[in-house]
């Protein structure tokens, strides 16, 4: 979705979520060299701006926007390109359902018919895992705790590492964080499992090289 973002070998972001106060309220993604490469402004407990996400680059360059769709039966947001303007068709969209205690996550990609994602795993404990459904289930990307790796110590939620496998978007990665971010602000603690699995996954937290 943005070539500036794709990488050919597994790259490692640090992603920091700028205030810890609101749910949502803004992210950083940064490289392994401490440079700031994406990220959602805050936009706080101000209700005009519920519903909607804007993630962009480091110049303040809007790559995608999010949006919750209304009425849904289960939770369903839109992702389009650049500032979403009025009348502008989504490239991909996002679906959480729970039936029965059981949760998924589903990414539908339009641009590409066929191209599908499902996640896996638990967002409040940044332990999860997206798999690319029309490959095999082939992992592209994993959220995982991140570990200072000079004290061995597992770091707070607000800073979590962000593995992506080559060839991978990187903004559509951090796209699918953010969307997380909200689901996991209203359904608090639910996992996200796959083929209607309920495992649980234990966090195994991955420091940076």
């Amino acid at each position: 979705m943005n070539n500036g973002f794709v990488y050919k070998q597994e790259v490692h972001l640090t992603v920091l979520k700028t205030s810890v106060f609101f749910a949502g309220d803004g992210f950083a993604a940064y490289s392994s060299d401490g440079q700031l490469l994406l990220r959602a402004d805050s936009y706080g407990p101000d209700k005009r701006h519920q519903g909607e996400l804007v993630l962009t680059d480091a110049a303040g360059k809007c790559l995608l926007t999010l949006r919750r769709k209304w009425p849904s039966l289960h939770q369903r947001w839109e992702g389009f390109s650049g500032e979403g303007t009025e009348g502008q068709k989504p490239i991909f969209s996002v679906r959480w359902s729970s039936i029965i205690g059981r949760s998924s996550v589903t990414v539908e990609v339009y641009d590409d018919p066929g191209e599908e994602y499902k996640i896996e795993g638990c967002f409040a404990q940044r332990n999860c895992t997206i798999f690319n459904a029309a490959a095999g289930e082939e992992p592209v990307a994993e959220i995982r705790r991140k570990v200072d790796p000079s004290a061995n110590v597992v770091l707070g939620r607000e800073v979590f590492s962000l593995l992506l496998k080559p060839g991978f978007d990187g903004a559509f990665a951090m796209g699918l964080v953010l969307v997380l971010d909200q689901i996991h602000t209203d359904e608090d603690d639910h996992y996200f499992t796959n083929k209607g699995d309920d495992r649980r996954v234990r966090a195994e937290p991955i420091s940076d090289d």
